[in-house]
């Protein structure tokens, strides 16, 4: 059996476990636009382990003593009153308000005036996450962390297949009396309809779907519950009448006829896929990204393109990859997006990605009469011993002595702090002289 675990509400779940009074009352743990990295202040942050989706891998620390409930109001209201910040997660108590992720707090408070509201802290959420993975380590051989709250696991030859319900329940209690973290876990005999089990119960769900009763189980999910189907496939089923899973089986000819993702989709779907549970995964990308209030200036919307790239620079040096497709991402306050990416035959290393983000930002950056919000940069294409790259000639002695002043500023880094050693570009316009 393969089991799929997913921790319940997780961030609201971990601001329970140091502040037992949210228990059982309406909270949102909230993000707001990151001040810190922005911040030309020295701040502390550390470096995590990765927890799988977008979770960046730098964090910075934040001070915990005690919950307060007006203590969000110094973030997430600004001068003139107005508030800001979006709902990131939410416990079942406030969901039955109708707020979701993704709500705005504004909103979130309208819909529910007696709202607890926790400003966001994904530091202590990811050591937590490695903790709790490392427990799970020593009670399931395969594990597999799909993100920072979701886990896979394989039993097959650990536990029989009969005893698989004891085994799981067993874990669940045990994880709610070590971590005092709720947890819904699914079974079968394949990681997707496993997903679906547990996504069937929660909170605090146990579901078993052995692989004789698994036809009669998705029979009349919608089309839509399944993971993986996203809006083009949903809406290419509804041009043919086809609203839940088990209808889709009944067609799998059609299905079948769509080529390599209907053919994959339909083993998915009758839990035949064989897919492994997989410990480790090569990295194909890493990003970081900020969203922030709406800036016209383009100095200070460079200045942090700038800082992004110091971020995610240390983070490569940190896990030893070497990319080379670089990408820079914009959104305008229209809703408009302006990207692009460049693959490089230069070998990478903090300066020339400096060097390049600034290039590529001017160029980039179509629309200067609008605002810009969002920012995002990614590197990808790592040279590994079985994907190679030959580099220019041209820039040889270059960029070997960039390299080694970047190995010495990352062991500055690793000593005294990631912002020990800033570029002069990151100085703001008020501190110029």
């Amino acid at each position: 059996m393969i089991i799929h675990l997913d921790l319940d509400c997780f961030f609201v779940s971990a601001e329970r476990t140091r502040t037992p009074f949210l228990k059982g009352k309406p909270v949102v743990v909230c993000k707001s636009s990151d001040a810190k990295i922005f911040s030309t202040l020295d701040s502390e942050s550390v470096m995590t382990e990765s927890v799988g989706g977008f979770n960046g891998l730098i964090q910075h620390k934040k001070t915990f003593s005690s919950f307060d409930k007006e203590a969000w109001k110094s973030e997430f209201m600004d001068e003139k009153g107005r508030v800001h910040g979006i709902v990131i997660a939410k416990s079942y108590e406030a969901k039955k308000y109708g707020i979701k992720t993704g709500t705005s707090l504004r909103d979130a408070l309208a819909m529910c005036p007696k709202l607890l509201i926790v400003p966001s802290d994904h530091l202590f959420y990811q050591l937590l996450s490695t903790k709790l993975k490392a427990f799970l380590q020593t009670k399931i051989p395969i594990l597999e962390q799909y993100s920072i709250d979701e886990f896979w696991g394989d039993l097959k030859g650990w536990v029989k297949e009969e005893e698989t319900h004891t085994f799981i329940a067993s874990l669940q209690k045990e994880i709610l009396e070590k971590f005092d973290l709720p947890i819904s876990i699914g079974a079968s005999s394949s990681k997707w309809i496993a997903k679906l089990a547990t996504d069937f119960r929660k909170p605090y769900g146990l579901t078993l779907v052995p692989q004789h009763e698994i036809a009669s189980f998705i029979s009349l999910m919608p089309i839509a519950t399944f993971p993986g189907i996203g809006r083009v496939l949903q809406k290419k089923f509804e041009s043919y009448g086809i609203a839940t899973l088990g209808e889709v089986l009944e067609h799998h000819k059609l299905v079948s006829a769509w080529g390599t993702i209907g053919k994959d989709l339909l083993a998915r779907i009758s839990g035949v896929d064989n897919e492994p549970v997989v410990t480790k995964r090569d990295r194909r990308s890493i990003g970081i990204s900020r969203n922030f209030h709406v800036i016209h200036n383009r100095d200070e919307v460079l200045r942090r393109a700038i800082i992004l790239s110091r971020h995610l620079s240390y983070t490569i040096a940190k896990l030893d990859l070497h990319p080379t497709t670089y990408y820079l991402y914009l959104r305008y306050e229209n809703g408009i997006s302006s990207k692009s990416s460049q693959t490089l035959d230069r070998s990478f290393s903090e300066g020339l990605y400096r060097e390049w983000v600034v290039q590529m930002f001017s160029s980039l950056d179509t629309h200067p009469h609008y605002g810009i919000l969002h920012l995002g940069l990614a590197l990808s294409n790592f040279i590994t011993p079985s994907q190679t790259k030959t580099f220019s000639l041209l820039h040889v002695e270059e960029d070997e002595k960039s390299k080694r002043l970047s190995e010495k500023l990352t062991k500055l880094r690793d000593k005294y702090g990631i912002d020990i050693i800033r570029s002069g570009a990151e100085k703001q316009e008020n501190e110029k002289e």
